[in-house]
């Protein structure tokens, strides 16, 4: 007999999971998570809501896989921006810009990633902490590779960023005169101009 007890399910694979996560991120994205059921994705996905639970133990199981799925987005963005730079200013605008041209997309991933937070769903807070923190890490390492003067708090410096790119998602105008590129020119000449009264290039 086997002693091993198994207490968690990972996803099934099937040839609906795509269609499922995707219309989990448009309501998850749109409504956000606590007005979302499991029935309103299974109406949507004209799947029997207990069918649900053979691809996710739970609601909190999928909003796991939709938040890995954001951050995967945002993670081949970002990567294929950054292979192209070496200077460190010009590596933190290139990331900067993949990351406001994600979010800025309307990509429901990303969206979750801005509307959802780990502190609003208790019982998921650790494992979307540990989703988010794979990505965060990437603008952790561009941070760390900038000339600032001594006194600069990075850590700081860095939650300050990515708060302030995510926020865009709520006052971007595209019909404005600032594309996601300008806006990542403006965001990082700010953060030079600080360092020892140095401008922009």
């Amino acid at each position: 007999m086997n002693s091993k007890r198994t207490t968690t399910r990972s996803p099934r694979a099937d040839n609906r999971l795509p269609e499922l996560l995707n219309a989990a991120a448009r309501h998850f994205g749109s409504r956000g998570y606590a007005a979302t059921s499991m029935r309103d994705i299974a109406l949507e996905t004209n799947m029997l809501p207990g069918s649900m639970y053979y691809h996710f133990p739970s609601k909190e199981a999928l909003l796991v896989a939709v938040y890995s799925e954001g951050v995967r987005e945002l993670e081949l963005a970002t990567a294929a921006a950054l292979e192209k730079e070496r200077d460190p200013w010009s590596r933190l605008e290139a990331l900067c810009r993949a990351h406001l041209e994600t979010v800025l997309s309307d990509s429901n991933y990303a969206n979750v990633l801005i509307r959802v937070l780990p502190d609003d769903i208790p019982e998921a807070a650790e494992r979307l902490r540990a989703v988010r923190e794979s990505y965060e890490q990437t603008f952790r390492d561009a941070v760390e590779q900038l000339p600032l003067v001594p006194r600069a708090d990075r850590h700081a410096l860095r939650l300050m960023l990515i708060g302030a790119l995510n926020w865009t998602a709520l006052w971007f105008n595209p019909q404005g005169r600032d594309s996601p590129r300008a806006l990542a020119r403006k965001f990082v000449g700010l953060i030079k101009e600080t360092q020892d009264g140095s401008s922009s290039a």
